[in-house]
């Protein structure tokens, strides 16, 4: 492709800046045109981003403006819809996390980009990163020996107003709660690490906030090649951190952060008699923290070249149904669910909704 990218955002909320960020710091691609249900939320976003074209609907955007991809930054109700008009008008698209509130939607959305010749990527800038790419280096070729257990947090605090936006906590229009919303990124990122997951046997909890939704869940997560791992994900944790420790035959590699990390936030920690290995095991000197910014280069590189999408952006399904797997599980009450029993589950491709215990003094 030799010209520039001509870019468009849908849904000019707080996201958003991390996408037009990117699209200016990428020199072939231009952000044309946004959209928004609220006109004046639109014209003040584009007024920061050197005033691309505001439309009042996506489909007035996509016919006048016939964008290269489109930047999907609404809530997850919305993005199926959304992202099927745009493949349907030629655009490429890139979808927040996560990607749709149900395994059906995402997959007509896959359907949608694979009838159409275009690609689909998600958001999950965790995995982006000199740090995390060689961490999966690493681990994938066996120089720290077989990974054993891990460990993998997203404890993050959410207070009562955060869940008193209209959206929020209701299986109808957020999809899920703090598994869905919040952890689906660590779980990406321990995926991304590990490769394919098994099973899963989990539960949801409600501890403290006034949702219909969890604000805290706990699973057992198998992975390919025998590995273990234990899932924490909360709302209601003061001290916030994302964490994540994966214990190998030869090391222990940990990240602990946020919302991004970098170099400093990761360790890599040889077994007795291994420190001498451990000098081939260090981070490059090199360094990029991980970010939307290089998670849109990878993709849009890959759109200009006409190849496959990077493994910073590829498999959009694969944490998404690590957590429908956690929401199944719940639903059967600790179930185990493997990738073949939720390949044909008769409720969880449809949507998440499951039964949820409640803690809460009031309630017990």
């Amino acid at each position: 492709m030799a010209t520039p990218l001509r870019c468009a955002i849908v849904g000019t909320g707080a996201v958003a800046h991390f996408h037009a960020r990117a699209v200016a710091a990428y020199p072939d691609a231009q952000l044309v045109a946004v959209s928004d249900l609220s006109r004046d939320a639109a014209e003040a976003f584009a007024a920061h981003w050197a005033d691309p074209a505001v439309y009042d609907t996506l489909e007035e955007m996509l016919a006048a403006e016939q964008p290269d991809v489109v930047l999907v930054c609404t809530p997850p109700g919305a993005h199926a819809d959304q992202a099927v008009a745009a493949f349907a008008a030629g655009a490429h698209v890139v979808v927040e996390k996560p990607p749709a509130p149900s395994l059906d939607e995402l997959d007509r959305m896959r359907d949608a980009a694979e009838a159409a010749g275009r690609q689909l990527a998600v958001v999950f800038q965790q995995r982006t990163g000199t740090a995390a790419a060689h961490a999966r280096g690493l681990l994938r070729s066996g120089a720290l020996g077989h990974p054993l257990i891990a460990v993998c947090q997203t404890l993050w605090y959410r207070d009562p107003a955060y869940f008193a936006v209209p959206w929020r906590g209701a299986w109808e229009t957020e999809g899920g709660g703090t598994t869905l919303g919040h952890g689906i990124h660590q779980l990406d990122l321990l995926a991304f690490l590990l490769g394919d997951w098994t099973s899963v046997q989990a539960r949801l909890w409600r501890l403290d906030r006034e949702t219909q939704t969890e604000d805290a869940s706990t699973a057992t997560v198998t992975f390919a090649g025998g590995v273990v791992a234990q899932i924490v994900t909360s709302a209601v944790s003061p001290r916030e951190v994302s964490s994540i420790r994966i214990d190998t035959q030869k090391a222990t590699v940990t990240v602990d952060h946020v919302y991004g990390h970098g170099h400093e936030n990761w360790r890599i920690t040889p077994a007795p008699g291994f420190e001498e290995d451990a000098e081939a095991w260090q981070l490059p000197e090199a360094e990029e923290r991980s970010d939307h910014a290089p998670l849109l280069r990878d993709v849009f590189d890959a759109l200009r070249a006409g190849t496959p999408l990077p493994p910073t952006a590829d498999a959009p399904a694969r944490s998404l149904e690590l957590v429908a797997a956690i929401y199944a599980s719940a639903a059967g009450d600790g179930a185990v669910i493997t990738p073949e029993v939720l390949a044909t589950h008769p409720t969880h491709r449809q949507g998440f909704a499951s039964p949820v215990t409640d803690l809460r003094p009031e309630h017990a």
